[in-house]
């Protein structure tokens, strides 16, 4: 399985707000640190802000915070709520298969499975887990202080 870029930008949204749990953060800072558009990144907060993963505040002190703390956040449904508009394969989309043995094929049965089982094991994750140790991170990070 392959995960969209919206997926990828949504977790480092994370990952960057939980390396510096005792600040707001602003979109321009993650946009910088990960060389990311800030665009994409103001439409993945919005989201993530409407799902309850991150609280933003506007004005001139605001920015965005985690909403509750990184161990409290799963990683596997963080990634079935921004994955859930994504099919693997056409059969799965009854709007736009075209293919002619859907009726018999079972192999959407057998990937989906699998795509279960792909869940079920990032559901034993946390945002904690993925962090680890910030300082690390937060090192790699161009222009960014600890």
């Amino acid at each position: 399985m392959r995960l969209t870029t919206y997926t990828d930008y949504a977790l480092r949204v994370l990952i960057y707000t939980a390396i510096k749990p005792d600040e707001f953060v602003t979109i321009g800072d993650i946009s910088k640190a990960y060389g990311i558009s800030k665009n994409h990144l103001m439409k993945i907060a919005n989201d993530l802000s409407q799902a309850g993963y991150i609280k933003t505040v506007r004005g001139r002190n605001g920015g965005l915070c985690l909403a509750k703390p990184a161990s409290d956040i799963n990683i596997g449904k963080v990634i079935r709520l921004t994955e859930s508009g994504s099919v693997l394969v056409e059969c799965g989309d009854p709007k736009a298969n075209q293919c002619v043995i859907t009726r018999a094929c079972k192999l959407k049965y057998v990937l989906y499975d699998a795509l279960e089982a792909f869940y079920k094991q990032l559901e034993r994750t946390t945002l904690a887990d993925l962090v680890g140790e910030p300082k690390k991170i937060l090192s790699l990070l161009p222009d960014v202080a600890a």
